[in-house]
């Protein structure tokens, strides 16, 4: 599933098209994605302006003029792809193969920019597992989105709120991480590769660095900030590219070629100094990859 850095990348990718643009007309080719399409979904659509588009964890958020929110989820497989009238050209040095019909494009998006220029914004999704939702008052009210942790962005998560968000909770570190009621948008791709940023097991009690003396706060400190940065820079690599996930113009990431453990199992570890090898676990049903040598 997309985290997100790809969801990030896809937001950015559509902003310059989507943000002051009019819906000339939305086209929903079916009834349902993994939910069903909100009632007049393409009627409460069409005609209105593009005044925002916003992320929150792994959710796109689309502000619509006198309208609801317009919240969006990839699931599995699903990407948007961009299309301007007159170019075929595709920017990116890796690229998806196109489908060869537009048996999963689901909705499409036709917009006119305040120039007047037309473009088409196309959801496809294979295995069907996103969907979009209204949101009719603010969206951090939505079901969807009520509840959700801090965001993994910017200098608001630092050692001292990790230490009260991990204190006494007896579960694995990892598994704290991914809780998104604590930090919205982590995945597991990425909370691997922070742990090993930060030389932290997976498997250790997340409340054992929540502690008050000097070790624990300077694990803490560490783990926030090897949050931050590999989150930093897997936006500023522009995603991952695992298994369907593709940027909005239908190039691929680059991130996967930085990663330090995800999917190395076998392969010696790459942190100076440090002799051992990348194991593969599995922590409730999902793979994680560690250096047992330098990760305590």
């Amino acid at each position: 599933m997309p985290e997100l850095p790809e969801v990030e990348t896809v937001r950015r990718g559509l902003q310059p098209v989507l943000e002051g643009a009019r819906l000339v007309n939305v086209e929903a080719r079916r009834p349902d994605l993994r939910f069903p399409f909100p009632e007049r979904f393409s009627e409460r659509l069409a005609g209105k302006t593009v005044t925002a588009l916003g992320r929150r964890a792994k959710y796109l958020t689309m502000h619509i003029e006198d309208g609801p929110v317009l919240i969006c989820h990839l699931g599995m497989s699903g990407s948007f792809r961009v299309e301007t009238a007159g170019s075929s050209d595709i920017p990116g040095t890796f690229h998806h193969e196109r489908p060869k019909s537009a048996a999963h494009d689901h909705v499409v998006f036709d917009v006119a920019s305040p120039k007047g220029e037309r473009s088409r914004v196309i959801f496809n999704d294979p295995r069907r597992f996103g969907f979009m939702l209204f949101a009719e008052g603010a969206p951090d009210t939505h079901p969807m989105l009520a509840g959700l942790g801090i965001e993994p962005t910017g200098n608001a998560l630092d050692g001292p709120l990790l230490a009260a968000l991990l204190k006494g909770r007896r579960s694995p570190l990892k598994a704290a991480l991914l809780d998104q009621r604590l930090i919205a948008g982590l995945g597991n791709i990425y909370v691997s590769e922070a742990l090993w940023r930060a030389g932290l097991s997976p498997l250790r009690e997340a409340g054992t660095i929540a502690g008050s003396g000097k070790k624990a706060k300077q694990q803490c400190e560490r783990l926030a900030e090897s949050i931050r940065s590999v989150i930093a820079d897997a936006i500023a690599a522009g995603g991952s590219s695992l298994r369907d996930y593709v940027q909005a113009d239908g190039s691929l990431g680059y991130f996967q070629h930085s990663f330090a453990v995800y999917d190395r199992e076998g392969q010696p570890c790459s942190k100076p100094g440090c002799s051992g090898h990348i194991e593969r676990i599995v922590q409730s049903g999902r793979s994680t990859f560690y250096c047992r040598t330098c990760q305590r």
